[in-house]
């Protein structure tokens, strides 16, 4: 637990002093060159800023972390789910505010714009820094399988597509076409909006205890079948509790066993669950005795 809080403070404090800096001087540059895309950009850093702020504060350090109290006897995991929502509903948000914008100055007429090479050279370093904060995020919440974490990674990819639409609307100003910047800022936004219903599905999933994949389950249903002293299974039943996994099992075993033997078959076959799968939060197993002579 302490390593998963330190990881994601680790994070989250990198990518927000990024995001911070690269948001101011992206604002600066844009009012310099007056180019209206690289200061549109320059906001959606600093929602991606917000966003970072909403995981360390809201969720990550402070309450999904926290031990299960008398209270809260399961634990705090689907804060992570409600971070996640949060999330999902400010890329919605940035979405819809960089779609409107290009839509509107399709037909704005009269553009003009300074320093066009200074305004390039901001759209390239934010592309790769984005791009970079983007994997740099998603590999270590895949590693610690942090919801909120990786709905944060995927605000640092919609900045990079956002700034490869100002990339694209600076360099059609020097070649006339200033409507490239106008359609590549609707393609980011239904790219964005794609992103932002991926999380919120996912993050709604795990908040009302949808079943893991098939997959999952069949790699656990083997796993218990090979176990010594396991008959059959006659329940199987998982659930995602934010970012954890719970399992309910019913296992038959000899109607010839012992009940401590019995009890000796589940407890070891929880144990070798829990060990193999670290997501697994917590394992059921209720023994039911077959055929006598089975």
């Amino acid at each position: 637990m302490e390593d998963y809080k330190k990881t994601v403070f680790k994070i989250s404090t990198i990518t927000l002093i990024s995001n911070l800096v690269l948001s101011f001087f992206k604002i600066l540059i844009g009012f310099i060159c007056k180019s209206n895309a690289i200061i549109s950009d320059g906001v959606h850093s600093a929602t991606d800023a917000l966003s970072t702020i909403v995981v360390m504060i809201g969720v990550k350090v402070k309450l999904s972390s926290k031990e299960s109290d008398k209270e809260h006897p399961y634990g705090h995991e689907r804060f992570e789910c409600v971070a996640a929502i949060i999330l999902s509903i400010m890329l919605f948000l940035t979405a819809s505010i960089i779609g409107y914008s290009a839509i509107k100055n399709i037909f704005t007429s009269n553009h003009k714009i300074y320093l066009g090479g200074l305004a390039i050279l901001i759209a390239v370093i934010s592309i790769i820094s984005k791009e970079l904060m983007y994997w740099y995020t998603k590999i270590n919440a895949d590693r610690i399988n942090s919801n909120a974490l990786l709905a944060d990674a995927w605000h640092h990819r919609s900045d990079a597509l956002s700034s490869i639409g100002s990339l694209i609307g600076v360099i059609g100003f020097y070649c006339g076409y200033y409507i490239l910047d106008c359609i590549a800022g609707i393609i980011i936004c239904f790219c964005i909006f794609k992103v932002a219903y991926d999380i919120f599905d996912d993050a709604i999933n795990k908040m009302i205890d949808h079943a893991c994949s098939e997959e999952f389950e069949n790699e656990l249903i083997t796993l218990i079948k090979n176990q010594d002293g396991i008959l059959g299974i006659d329940v199987f039943k998982t659930r995602m509790f934010g970012n954890k996994i719970y399992v309910d099992i019913e296992i038959r075993v000899s109607g010839n066993d012992t009940f401590q033997h019995a009890h000796m078959i589940a407890h070891k076959t929880h144990d070798v669950i829990e060990e193999i799968y670290p997501i697994v939060k917590h394992c059921n197993i209720h023994v039911n005795p077959g055929k006598i002579g089975s």
